[in-house]
């Protein structure tokens, strides 16, 4: 385990980052987020070091890498809506591509070389095969995806040309919650199914749809991978860990390996809130992959590690503990 780092967290306000936070306190780090709040709440980071502000503010960069002494940079600030970003696709690559590069900029300028980036499932597209393992060919089909694809094409080749050292985590579908219930998934607009199925559990919604319960899978709905925040966050900590120790760059892909139903995930919230989950059929939307499962035995054997939630209902628990309370 390595000492005490100073971690710059850049979106450190949002689902996955202000969770990310909570676990670098806990593991004896100090996290400086630097968040410009367009999707974050800043009454959900825990502690460390807040700086409001935008990873395309060049000036503001360079300040925080002369007066902290930056050890490592990690990535949670992408705009991440599929959907949007196939009507402002400007949006994605201009957020998501080029603020990134220029964050890459200011760490080469003054000398930060350890990255961990979250990438994301949706590079793959339609799946050849399932599991997806990191080998499966990139073929994103959205221009969210594509930004992904970019910044992961971008740092190998910043490997290459100044030897920055970063780890690529392709997450499937995060979810669930802290298990203290402060901090959680808050979306607006929600899109996620998890929480908008414990939104109708919560009286907030009238119903959920389901979309296409005619695919070739066992109940006829979509087949997703979803990993836990705090599995996801404990990824984020192994990678950080091996690169300090010299570790080069890697590609992981981060989920249970465990496919779970539409149909499945309905089920369960219905079980652990023990309150009635009204459904309502509609057709599929385009894009769609019938099954997504992350083959994840290369993080599991290089990182050594093991996710603590593998069940579903023990996602689907913390996260119904939050959403519950909020």
């Amino acid at each position: 385990m390595t000492g005490r780092l100073n971690i710059l967290v850049v979106g450190g306000c949002g689902y996955i980052g202000t969770h990310m936070v909570k676990a670098l306190m806990a593991a004896g780090h100090h996290p400086i987020t630097l968040d410009n709040l367009s999707t974050g709440h800043r009454d959900l980071l825990p502690g460390g070091e807040f700086i409001a502000g935008d990873i395309g503010d060049t000036a503001l960069l360079d300040d925080i890498f002369v007066s902290q002494r930056i050890d490592a940079v990690m990535h949670f600030a992408a705009f991440i809506e599929v959907g949007e970003s196939v009507s402002d696709p400007l949006k994605y690559y201009g957020n998501n591509v080029a603020r990134t590069a220029n964050l890459l900029n200011a760490m080469i300028r003054h000398d930060v070389k350890r990255f961990i980036f979250s990438s994301s499932a949706a590079i793959y597209g339609e799946p050849d095969y399932t599991p997806i393992d990191e080998d499966h060919p990139l073929n994103p089909t959205s221009p969210y995806g594509e930004t992904k694809l970019w910044v992961e094409k971008m740092l190998a080749a910043c490997d290459n040309a100044y030897g920055l050292r970063a780890v690529v985590l392709r997450y499937f579908n995060a979810a669930g919650a802290d298990e203290s219930g402060t901090i959680g998934e808050r979306h607006e607009p929600e899109s996620h199914l998890i929480p908008l199925v414990l939104e109708v559990a919560r009286g907030k919604r009238e119903h959920i749809k389901i979309f296409g319960v005619d695919y070739p899978t066992p109940d006829g709905t979509c087949i997703r991978d979803y990993i836990h925040v705090n599995d996801l966050v404990s990824a984020h900590l192994a990678a950080i860990d091996a690169l300090m120790e010299g570790a080069g760059s890697g590609v992981y892909n981060l989920g249970n390996s465990r496919g779970v139903s539409v149909r499945e995930v309905i089920d369960t919230a219905a079980r652990v809130s023990g309150r009635p989950i009204p459904v309502v059929e509609d057709r599929r939307r385009p894009g769609d992959p019938a099954i997504l499962v992350a083959g994840s035995t290369k993080i599991r054997n290089d990182l050594n590690w093991q996710p603590r939630f593998e069940s579903l209902e023990e996602i689907v628990r913390t996260a119904w503990k939050w959403h519950a309370s909020s």
